[in-house]
């Protein structure tokens, strides 16, 4: 056994050198069983190490993963929320959820849009995404703004056309007054100002002029801000191209909405049957028919807007009629 025991610290080798030493080749396996088990155990130690490693990894990307979802239901939500709305409340939504109007807002609801399968809801989701901009850029801003009146505002779209006496004549012996005064309302629209309280003081103000009916020029530039407004607002959106095709009837009602009053006479006969066009009287009547449920559906029932955007377009409606009897020669049906 002594001598087993100062051999055994002799350095082995291999099998060969173990039997040469007068061992068996019991004592070389005794020797390399142990290594073969601790290889096995580190083996088996690294596999369960890279099992956790993936399992953390595999937890760490599926909790990104329920976060990303958590957050773009509540934006969805949002933005749900934001189309439901009418003007005021759509304000009131923008400020209270100003902080979470962050990139990603911005790039869901740019990829809902890219998504819409109707024009119509894709417009609508441009034309909120403008309105969202609008309130933020106005909340911004706000502490540097001068807070204005709805009276104010009108004053300052009306002071282009005023002479040296603070009064009002129609026509207006200057045509470029009426450009600075359309140049004037669509600064004030840039700013927000033309809003259903800003509707509500002009109509309240027409109200009282054909009351007192001693200045027609006051009443018929009032009737002119609410045209320009109505006609700005309606330009915003175009169903004159669908599919890369001009559709000829919306194409000649959006020229009309685009043009000054002036210009309609000219526009209706040089785009109808009746004159020198190709558009059919009862094609302009059904496209107009068409934009108005637009507005109907669009706009808070009711209200200044949608009653100045409808009387607008019903405008145009009963000049076509009166053009189509004029070359007739007999009322319109």
């Amino acid at each position: 056994m002594a001598t087993i025991n100062a051999t055994a610290s002799v350095p082995v080798k291999s099998r060969l050198h173990c039997t040469q030493l007068g061992f068996g080749t019991w004592y070389w396996e005794s020797l390399i069983q142990p290594k073969e088990k601790f290889g096995n155990c580190w083996q088996s130690l690294i596999c369960s190490n890279q099992r956790q490693m993936r399992r953390t990894a595999l937890c760490a990307v599926n909790k990104d993963a329920e976060k990303a979802f958590i957050k773009t239901v509540e934006v969805d939500r949002l933005i749900d929320t934001m189309r439901d709305s009418n003007p005021r409340e759509l304000e009131q939504v923008v400020v209270e959820n100003v902080l979470s109007l962050d990139t990603g807002f911005w790039i869901r609801l740019a990829t809902r849009t890219d998504t819409c399968e109707s024009e119509d809801d894709k417009k609508d989701y441009e034309e909120l995404a403008a309105c969202v901009m609008s309130i933020v850029d106005r909340l911004v801003h706000k502490t540097e703004e001068k807070i204005e009146t709805s009276t104010d505002v009108l004053k300052a779209i009306l002071n282009p056309v005023m002479d040296e006496h603070r009064e009002i004549s129609w026509p207006p012996r200057d045509p470029e007054v009426l450009k600075l005064m359309e140049k004037e309302l669509s600064t004030r629209e840039q700013e927000g100002h033309l809003d259903e309280g800003f509707l509500s003081e002009v109509n309240a103000q027409l109200r009282q002029a054909k009351e007192d009916g001693d200045k027609p020029g006051l009443q018929a530039m009032l009737q002119k801000v609410l045209q320009l407004y109505a006609s700005k607002v309606l330009r915003k959106r175009s169903y004159a191209y669908k599919g890369g095709e001009v559709i000829p009837r919306e194409k000649l009602l959006e020229s009309i909405i685009e043009a000054p009053e002036s210009s309609w006479n000219n526009l209706l006969i040089d785009g109808l049957t009746i004159g020198k066009g190709e558009i059919k009287p009862e094609d302009l009547y059904a496209a107009i028919k068409k934009r108005i449920e637009r507005i109907l559906i669009r706009t808070e029932g009711g209200s200044y807007e949608q009653r100045v955007l409808v009387e607008y377009l019903k405008g145009i409606q009963s000049r076509t009629e009166e053009i189509v009897q004029a070359l007739q020669g007999g009322p319109t049906q």
